[in-house]
């Protein structure tokens, strides 16, 4: 069976040199092989909205700029067209290939344009396609902003589609340059961009192509849930000294500092954890009553920041710092907050308000290390303000599939995806962040008993917490219907057990 995405690519990779007819035929042909005919009927009647300003009059940049494409079938069959298209320009260099809106607008697209998901698997595809070595690949922020044109760094880029962008700038929102010399990678642009088209149009994808183009899909939504590994972490802490894992619970922020104070520092350093009432004289220095003699007294004495440093004068001292974000981080710092500058230069030192040990000043060690976690869905606490957010390097945890794969059961890893779905479709993008972990879906040796207690105690109140609070804004009604599944597995479950 001939590969008729590789025609299509060879088609629209052609430029001007493909005709008006050559090009209907290639886009007639992924039709059959790789979605049912169905979803492409709107072509076998060769309606205008479905192929426009065919190529062969596309040569005069000043009557019309030429272009091919798929646009949304309920579009009437001549004049304007509006919502989302996938459409490619061709020139003699070779073809610009996008996504964009119809000049009369999002409608009758909105349901797409304006989706969370939409533009979160646009980012990905801009992402995916640089990953793959495609030179220029560009994504605006929100597709379904109109008015705005390519930024100049792009066309100037692109100057043999000036006449595109003269005329359309405003109107594209993703964007890729399809190579005439590279067949292979004319087709894995072609078919990122004409994959993505038919997932969000809903084409149904034939059984031949369906692990090719589930895992695409996939690849595109696991860029949101991507997480670095342990020793990528410890390397970031050797260059940057000071690091905040951040992310939404559950998501084994706590477990991994653990793993790297125990692992990578031979257990030197210490733990502590902050809550609103930690203060400066907890963390960098204080007095404290002494008992002595029957009378009391008070002596000066370090605080955790000081213990740490005192245990990096040999060798490297990591201190931990759980829940930094819940303490009042500019009172608990003081003026300790001039020491936390990775590259400096000389040593930094600041006046303690007591002397410890008979010293006055104090200085970080170059060899400790802070590494802190912070709570992404904990909305009872402020986030760190710039000043302190600009002296600590942040990594974002992310709830893990592999984890819930591993270790937890069929019915976990369901409702997981579920979950996942949900957000990433629907969410705003300040909920994302609360993506319930990975954690809360691990249990041992494949007990369903053991999940469903974890999901009828652990995440269904935090999931109606989240409901009641109407956290996830429009997503909360997608959201209750998946608190809903999960209750009923839970249930089924215990009863199964």
């Amino acid at each position: 069976m001939p590969d008729t995405l590789q025609i299509l690519a060879d088609a629209i990779a052609a430029g001007t040199a493909t005709t008006d007819t050559e090009i209907l035929a290639a886009m007639r042909g992924v039709f059959g092989e790789r979605f049912h005919k169905r979803s492409g009927q709107h072509l076998e009647h060769e309606r205008p909205p479905f192929i426009r300003n065919a190529y062969g009059r596309g040569g005069g940049e000043t009557e019309h700029v030429a272009y091919a494409g798929f646009i949304n079938p309920d579009n009437p069959p001549s004049g304007p067209y509006g919502g989302t298209s996938l459409v490619w320009f061709p020139r003699e260099e070779g073809c610009l290939i996008d996504f964009g809106i119809g000049t009369r607008g999002l409608s009758p697209d909105e349901g797409i344009l304006t989706r969370p998901g939409h533009r979160r698997r646009i980012s990905s595809l801009r992402r995916y396609l640089v990953s793959k070595g495609v030179p220029i690949a560009w994504a605006r922020q929100d597709p379904a902003t109109i008015g705005v044109p390519v930024p100049d760094l792009i066309t100037k880029q692109l100057p043999a589609w000036e006449p595109v962008f003269k005329r359309y700038s405003n109107e594209l929102y993703c964007l890729a340059v399809v190579p005439k010399d590279d067949p292979v990678k004319a087709r894995l642009i072609v078919q990122a961009f004409l994959d993505l088209y038919a997932y969000e149009r809903g084409w149904e994808v034939l059984k031949s192509a369906q692990d090719e183009f589930n895992q695409f899909i996939a690849s595109l939504n696991a860029m949101w849930f991507s997480n670095p590994q342990v020793d990528e972490i410890g390397s970031l802490l050797t260059r940057r000294r000071f690091v905040v894992l951040e992310g939404p619970p559950g998501t084994g922020k706590s477990r991994v500092a653990e793993q790297i104070l125990r692992e990578t520092y031979d257990g030197n350093g210490l733990i502590t954890q902050f809550h609103p009432s930690t203060t400066y004289e907890d963390f960098v220095a204080g007095l404290s009553p002494d008992v002595a003699n029957e009378s009391l007294r008070f002596a000066a004495r370090r605080g955790h920041l000081m213990e740490a440093a005192s245990k990096a004068n040999e060798k490297p001292a990591l201190l931990v710092v759980d829940e930094i974000n819940r303490a009042d981080l500019g009172r608990v710092l003081g003026e300790a907050i001039y020491l936390f500058e990775a590259e400096s230069g000389a040593p930094r030192s600041v006046r303690l308000p007591h002397a410890i040990d008979g010293e006055q000043t104090f200085s970080l060690p170059a060899n400790l290390h802070v590494l802190a976690t912070m709570n992404t869905a904990d909305r009872s606490v402020a986030r760190m303000d710039l000043a302190i957010r600009r002296r600590f390097a942040f990594v974002t945890m992310m709830p893990d599939r592999q984890v819930v794969q591993r270790l937890s059961t069929p019915t976990g890893l369901t409702l997981f995806d579920a979950l996942c779905d949900v957000f990433l479709e629907f969410a705003p993008d300040d909920a994302l962040a609360l993506l319930p972990g990975h954690s809360y879906f691990i249990v041992s040796d494949q007990d369903e008993a053991a999940l469903s207690i974890r999901l009828r105690h652990e995440l269904l109140p935090l999931i109606d917490d989240y409901i009641r609070e109407g956290y996830l804004g429009p997503a909360t009604a997608a959201l209750h219907a998946v608190r809903n599944r999960i209750a009923d597995a839970a249930q089924v479950s215990s009863e199964v057990a």
